[in-house]
């Protein structure tokens, strides 16, 4: 056992003759190692853009309920008498009438 602990911490096992299988190994193991590291720091960034594309859709969804709030105040009748008295203009007493056209036959 203490032999194959010092040969481990030696390094023995890399430079012996069947040192092969070991090197295909650790290059396996590494090559492994760096793709998860790749994969990982990959999710990262793309967790980070979901979350800034999360808060991009809450503020435009936002915006978008306040402008058809401030829309509606525009389209109330009140509002736009008012605007119209700004401008001199006052709504019509008289009712209007209806315009029927009779098909020429």
């Amino acid at each position: 056992m203490k032999k194959s602990i010092y040969s481990i911490l030696r390094g023995t096992f890399l430079v012996s003759e069947d040192s092969f299988k070991n090197w295909k190994l650790i290059i396996f193991i590494s090559v492994l190692a760096i793709v998860m590291i790749a994969s990982s720091h990959s999710l990262d960034k793309k967790v980070h853009q979901i979350a800034k594309l999360n808060n991009q859709v809450k503020e435009l969804r936002s915006e978008l309920y306040d402008g058809r709030t401030k829309l509606m105040q525009l389209k109330m009748e009140s509002s736009v008498v008012k605007k119209m008295k700004e401008k001199g203009l006052a709504p019509s007493v008289i009712p209007p009438k209806k315009i029927i056209v009779k098909p020429q036959t």
